[in-house]
């Protein structure tokens, strides 16, 4: 951890402990060294430096996570043995992979720490939960990081009524030392590039827009912690929000009503029950599947987009996508006008602002109204068409037909010819009568 990390960076800690850790790296940065040896005097026990690991016992995990967490920590450890978050992942990944582990649990005593790391290392307590039980246990103290941490467990419990759990939230803060520097006889010149490389330079007061810089980070961050609360607990982000998340610090049984914690127990009972199998109770469907030991792990974030957010992270994105809807819907709409046909002009202008309809929907739209306007037509016309005039027989050529149906066509048709004067009328001549017969003959031998 770097001295720039401690003033500038942006932390998930209770803000107390925050301005504590400033003004021990303030002194540092004085040139005031910290006299180690002092320090365990006045706290009388010999301070632990050693780096983190884990004990088993009948088969847990105890991993301790005391103090401040950072990614690495130097001097913050050797003044109060703060949890490296880098350990940690190591540690969970190697009780992971230790056939004498059958659960971890998490002892967790800490005011929180930097932002940077946490999500790292909750992200792989949530998925280390999915392959072994994970509990953290809060003993004294799980606020910011911590719980960020913590709540990505398979149960969270608390050793007693008065564990302190909470402190949902995300600070950082700005120090203007121009000041100082002119009591000091120093004028410091900052020559960079990029508009907002300096925004929130410490050689100068903060500016308006260097705190809306600022305050855009912090709010950032607080929405992923918000989500990743969310994720671990199983609720709505509104229900962090609304009952967690305010950055107070809550005692076990508030922290319990408001679904923060599991339960409250001692740490006796609970690795008892944890070497029995008997807690966790959430979530102890296991997977078989071993997280790979890496120097980091990567875990999918949940990616939340809508197109606000679109058009903010990403404005060429966002337009190119909205031009494109719009160049589609313009070639659908022309497609629809394309397919009419006149006299379904209602049909069309119907469906091509409906939204979905593309050309072949219209055709088709329109190919099955044509064939119903058919079918109407020729019922309309069957209905109202002349009816059938009866054809009435000439008495005197059926008698002569059946006299003469013995002899030959050519016969018959004289014999016809010479009974009906309406014969002759209608044919005039009796050629043209007899063509007539031959043709009906031959019809009637089809």
């Amino acid at each position: 951890m770097q001295l720039s990390d401690i003033i500038t960076a942006p932390w998930a800690i209770i803000p107390e402990k925050l301005l504590e850790i400033q003004a021990v790296y303030a002194a540092y940065a004085r040139g005031e060294k910290v006299d180690i040896a002092a320090v365990e005097a006045r706290l009388g026990r010999s301070l632990q430096n050693d780096e983190q690991g884990y004990v088993i016992r009948d088969g847990v995990a105890i991993i301790p996570i005391h103090g401040v967490i950072a990614k690495r920590m130097n001097l913050m450890q050797e003044i109060s043995g703060g949890a490296s978050s880098q350990l940690a992942e190591r540690d969970i990944r190697s009780a992971l992979e230790d056939a004498g582990v059958r659960s971890i649990l998490l002892h967790i005593d800490s005011p929180g720490g930097t932002v940077d790391g946490t999500e790292t290392l909750a992200e792989l307590v949530r998925e280390a939960s999915k392959i072994k039980p994970v509990v953290a246990f809060a003993d004294g103290l799980m606020a910011s990081a911590a719980y960020w941490i913590g709540s990505a467990a398979t149960e969270v419990i608390a050793s007693s009524a008065t564990t302190q759990i909470g402190s949902i939230g995300v600070v950082t803060s700005h120090t203007d030392i121009s000041k100082a520097q002119d009591a000091a006889g120093i004028k410091t010149t900052e020559i960079s590039a990029g508009k907002y490389k300096r925004i929130a330079s410490h050689y100068a007061p903060l500016s308006t827009e260097g705190a809306e810089m600022l305050q855009s980070q912090v709010d950032q961050l607080y929405t992923i912690f918000v989500d990743a609360v969310a994720v671990n607990r199983g609720v709505l982000p509104e229900t962090v929000l609304e009952d967690m998340a305010d950055g107070r610090v809550f005692l076990a049984k508030q922290a319990k009503k408001r679904n923060m914690i599991d339960r409250i127990a001692s740490l006796e009972t609970t690795l008892s029950k944890m070497a029995t199998g008997a807690w966790p109770m959430k979530n102890t469907e296991q997977t078989t599947t071993p997280i790979p030991v890496q120097p980091q792990m990567t875990v999918a974030e949940e990616v939340r987009m809508d197109i606000d957010t679109l058009k903010e992270d990403y404005p060429e994105l966002a337009t190119a996508l909205i031009q494109e809807g719009a160049d589609a819907e313009r070639a659908r709409i022309q497609a629809c006008e394309d397919a009419c046909l006149p006299g379904h002009e209602a049909l069309v202008a119907g469906m091509k602002f409906d939204g979905k309809s593309t050309g072949q929907d219209v055709a088709m739209a329109i190919i099955q109204a044509e064939k119903k306007l058919r079918a109407d037509h020729l019922n309309d016309f069957r209905a109202n068409a002349p009816q059938p005039v009866p054809h009435a027989p000439v008495p005197a050529v059926e008698t002569a037909a059946a006299e003469n149906s013995h002899l030959p066509l050519e016969d018959r048709a004289k014999a016809e010819w010479d009974a009906s004067a309406a014969v002759r009328n209608e044919f005039k001549q009796f050629d043209t009568y007899l063509a007539y017969r031959r043709v009906e003959e031959k019809n009637k031998a089809r």
